[in-house]
């Protein structure tokens, strides 16, 4: 058998992992904040409704169910929220702990969303850095 017939081995979720977070800079929770703050940035909060509800939510991120992202935010979508304004838009996507996030960033990236990035620790690292956190009472949104 020559070697254009050898089929690759699988790969594991730490290593999809690095190969993903290798094509960008991710950012930090203090960093996230002053671009948020800055109108730099939109915050997407992908979190399910229950870790909202339990821990809070970040005031001014847009909060979107991860399995609505990209027809949330692909610019050319019908379904896309009014924040969704183009492919240079940055946001910053963040999860509860900074895993599915970075698997998120990719798909966003694929969609033509050069400058999607991800919050280095998720919301856990917001909330341990003493950032701004509301209620999630209530917050099913």
């Amino acid at each position: 058998m020559s070697n254009g017939g050898k089929k690759e081995r699988p790969v594991g979720i730490d290593e999809l992992l690095e190969r993903v977070r290798a094509g960008y800079e991710r950012i930090k929770p203090r960093q996230a904040y002053e671009a948020a703050q800055g109108g730099e940035a939109l915050l997407v909060d992908i979190r399910y409704a229950a870790l909202r509800e339990r821990d809070g939510l970040i005031p001014g991120a847009l909060v979107i169910e991860r399995n609505e992202l990209e027809w949330r935010l692909d610019p050319q979508g019908s379904h896309r929220a009014p924040e969704a304004t183009g492919h240079g838009l940055r946001v910053v996507v963040i999860c509860n702990e900074g895993y599915a996030s970075s698997l998120a960033v990719e798909s966003l990236r694929r969609l033509g969303l050069r400058r999607a990035t991800d919050l280095v620790g998720g919301f856990q690292a917001w909330r341990a850095e003493g950032l701004p956190v509301t209620s999630g009472a209530g917050a099913a949104a």
